[in-house]
């Protein structure tokens, strides 16, 4: 191949989509034809993506004609049914969704971490892992590569835009805050913030504004979530621990985009904190951010829109001079979807390029 390899967005119309579009406005411009999938109901409609209107076509097998990479911004069952016929195409699948994260014959992939695994597709898939671990593993990984990883006790605080929400769950945040605003009593009763929201309460098993839920996803092993099974399982991939003890509780926040996550991290070596502090600052794709006695540690409303995993509040445990305590902040639409697949596909240029 000598021309710039054609990329196909299937999603581009979703809350990832949208992103993966201005990302692809301001980066190097690596490709030819940029062609935009998404349902049928949103064919005809025109987007901006590089300065130039593009319209959107409907996702069918002939959408995929001389395409030579395609991200997947798209549920989980619309990639398991489509990716495949992307492959027989011709093109190199980038996978968002949790359909093929357990395949042992499709590569995990976190760029910063293990980049070199996206070049062995025996399926022509790569996947990435969810929006909670991506904005964990590359904090955590670091930290790995010199300390060696023990064990993590998670909670990660998810936003109501993280998966198995989307765009449903930023309109149902926003309809019950305004169903809660005008009452400066609602939340000093039991049960009266739930009779406030009512059946409004979206994609959420109850009401998200002025309240917290512990749970996300589908009923899993043991009491555990899916959600919780997934930071575990991908975890544990990508850092080539199979064995690693997690325990995650995933907790769905009142907040519109941004995943937070709180870690206790143990690992095989003491960890001095110093050394910490300077592998966090320069591990690629982190931004330290950890001076709380000026109030400076991250918070999802001062990182969403941004690229990195931002870490704070980063110290030795108080009882155990092998483990650490810290705090990270990512914008899951960005770095806990479009950033990760987008790196990917500009890793595989080169490869394209040689076919």
């Amino acid at each position: 191949m000598t021309t710039k390899p054609t990329l196909a967005v299937v999603g581009a119309t979703g809350a990832v989509g949208s992103v993966m579009l201005q990302m692809l406005t301001h980066h190097a411009d690596v490709w030819g034809e940029i062609r935009l999938l998404a349902s049928p109901r949103s064919a005809g409609r025109k987007t901006a993506v590089r300065g130039e209107e593009c319209e959107i076509l409907a996702l069918s097998e002939e959408a995929f004609e001389g395409v030579d990479l395609a991200l997947f911004l798209v549920p989980e069952t619309v990639a398991a049914q489509w990716a495949p016929i992307a492959v027989s195409k011709g093109a190199v699948v980038v996978d968002t969704s949790a359909a093929y994260r357990g395949d042992p014959d499709v590569p995990l992939v976190v760029p910063e971490l293990n980049g070199h695994a996206a070049r062995v597709r025996p399926r022509g898939i790569v996947a990435g892992p969810g929006s909670t671990t991506l904005a964990l593993i590359v904090t955590v990984g670091s930290l790995h590569a010199e300390f060696g990883l023990a064990e993590l006790v998670v909670t990660a605080l998810q936003a109501a835009s993280g998966a198995g929400a989307g765009q449903a769950g930023v309109d149902a945040l926003r309809a019950q805050l305004g169903l809660v605003a005008a009452d400066g009593d609602l939340g000093t009763h039991p049960g009266d913030v739930r009779r406030a929201v009512g059946e409004n309460t979206g994609p959420f098993p109850g009401p998200l504004a002025l309240n917290v839920l512990p749970w996300s996803g589908a009923p899993g092993a043991d009491g555990a979530s899916s959600a919780e099974e997934h930071v575990r399982d991908e975890t544990r991939r990508i850092l080539g621990l199979p064995g690693l003890r997690i325990a995650t509780t995933c907790v769905r926040v009142p907040v519109v985009t941004g995943h937070s996550v709180s870690v206790h991290a143990r690992f095989e070596h003491p960890v001095p904190l110093g050394r910490a502090h300077e592998i966090l600052a320069t591990a690629p794709g982190v931004v330290l951010c950890d001076d709380p006695a000026a109030g400076d540690f991250p918070t999802p409303a001062d990182v969403v829109g941004t690229d990195p995993a931002w870490v704070g509040r980063v110290r030795r445990s108080l009882d155990d001079e092998r483990a650490l305590d810290l705090f990270v902040c990512a914008d899951n639409l960005r770095k806990g979807a479009a950033l990760n697949a987008l790196q990917i596909a500009e890793s595989l240029v080169t490869d394209l390029r040689d076919l």
